[in-house]
């Protein structure tokens, strides 16, 4: 077998394989290379990935209590306030006492913060384009409820399996020198 036949054989055996894993190792190196990108079209603007997501639901949805927030560009409680707290300390965003619930407040962005994220906001989509240049629309179509609905499906599974905690503490274990092993 020549060497050029290994290699065509190589390439149709990945281009076979349809299993969750590989599907999984393709759709992880490509969500990579296409965070990269968008982190970098956003550390443009001095900001990272959150304060990023802050901002434009804020210009998109307006002003939005802190939970609503979070809850929108998914993040924690305590992410959340350090976020707000950055975008504040910039004079990007303010807080205002929300007037039916005097545990919350409501985060809005100032003109600043508005002239900000319109900015950003039209060179990331500009950027995001270009990353996406090789798709046509009719591929953007078709990928799009595809990939909505692979979100859904792996939100709806079942949890990891229960005996993957075991794996872990065994792990722990034989990752730290002189640690013992139980006997069970």
């Amino acid at each position: 077998m020549t060497r050029n036949t290994v290699t065509k054989s190589t390439e149709k055996s990945r281009e076979a394989d349809l299993s969750g894993i590989h599907l999984w190792l393709v759709l992880w190196k490509a969500e990579r290379a296409v965070e990269a990108q968008a982190q970098r079209s956003i550390a443009r603007f001095g900001m990272v990935m959150s304060d990023f997501g802050v901002l434009e639901a804020l210009l998109h949805r307006g002003p939005l209590s802190a939970k609503q927030l979070g809850a929108k560009v998914l993040l924690t409680s305590g992410s959340m306030t350090a976020a707000v707290d950055r975008l504040a300390a910039r004079g990007l965003v303010r807080r205002e006492d929300d007037a039916n619930d005097r545990r919350a407040c409501i985060v809005q962005l100032t003109a600043a913060g508005r002239r900000l994220i319109e900015r950003a906001f039209a060179q990331h989509r500009t950027e995001m384009e270009e990353v996406l240049e090789g798709f046509a629309m009719d591929e953007r179509r078709a990928l799009l409820p595809l990939l909505r609905r692979l979100g859904r499906t792996a939100e709806a599974a079942q949890p990891v399996h229960e005996d993957s905690s075991e794996m872990v503490k065994e792990a722990s274990l034989v990752s730290r020198p002189g640690a013992r092993r139980s006997s069970k």
